[in-house]
């Protein structure tokens, strides 16, 4: 296993060609994990991403940061990165959230909020993107199947031998709630489990939760991938999602 040699967040930001010893791997059977984990991009990055992407960016980007999946003897490959990520957030107004004290606002100030619309490009300020990975060099790619994850399985205690978690975004949506987006990693003998997920709140309005699954079985080479989108309203604070989408999806073996 490579170990990420920088631990120290204060550290100067890393030139490109730095990126590859910042980075942590660990193998396992036919499959190259990694991960990078370096501190909040400083103001290079963020313009480029913004004149890329189109949108404002979030307070806090990890512009760099990724987690990775390889099948080595294929070059198959799945990666999860900022860029990515928030270039699958909404660039309309079709998915635009209201704070809970805006409709009082805009019954103050008929006829104008149309006005600021127009001069404001729409997106989604909450940042609740569908993003799902991204597929690297290969024609294969995921199918629908009937398999599920085997969650029976990733419940025994089996000794972990690799686990990261690693932040791409964040953002305190104007001090109106959290929006946070981060990937979990861990590994084990026979299998390994990465999580994606977006959790969104919107104080007195949203809770949301969208979350990517990817399992790997280490014996057959078989990648699953389960997406699921679920939320509620805020003001309950217990109570079932709702479950808006689930799927579940198998890349053949190698």
């Amino acid at each position: 296993m490579q170990r990420n040699h920088i631990s120290d967040p204060n550290e100067p930001f890393p030139k490109p060609q730095a990126l590859a010893s910042a980075t942590t791997t660990h193998s396992q059977s036919r499959f190259r994990i990694s991960t990078r984990k370096l501190p909040i991009s400083k103001s290079g990055t963020i313009d480029a991403l913004t004149e890329k992407i189109g949108i404002p960016m979030p307070e806090m980007i990890f512009g760099d940061n990724v987690v990775g999946i390889e099948h080595v003897p294929s070059g198959w490959s799945l990666n999860f990165n900022t860029p990515d990520a928030l270039d699958a957030v909404d660039k309309t107004d079709r998915h635009m959230l209201k704070v809970a004290y805006a409709r009082d606002w805009e019954s103050t100030r008929e006829g104008t909020t149309q006005g600021i619309k127009e001069v404001v490009k729409p997106y989604d300020w909450s940042y609740s993107t569908t993003y799902t990975g991204s597929i690297e060099a290969s024609a294969m790619k995921f199918a629908p199947t009937d398999k599920v994850i085997p969650i029976e399985l990733l419940k025994r205690r089996d000794p972990i031998l690799f686990f990261d978690e690693v932040m791409l975004y964040e953002s305190e949506l104007d001090d109106n709630g959290i929006s946070i987006f981060s990937v979990k990693v861990r590994v084990h003998e026979k299998r390994m489990l990465l999580l994606c997920r977006l959790f969104m709140r919107l104080d007195n309005v949203v809770l949301r939760i969208r979350d990517t699954r990817v399992y790997v079985d280490f014996e057959t080479d078989e990648v699953f991938a389960n997406t699921r989108r679920k939320k509620r309203p805020t003001r309950k604070s217990r109570g079932n999602f709702s479950c808006l989408e689930d799927s579940q999806t198998t890349l053949q073996s190698h």
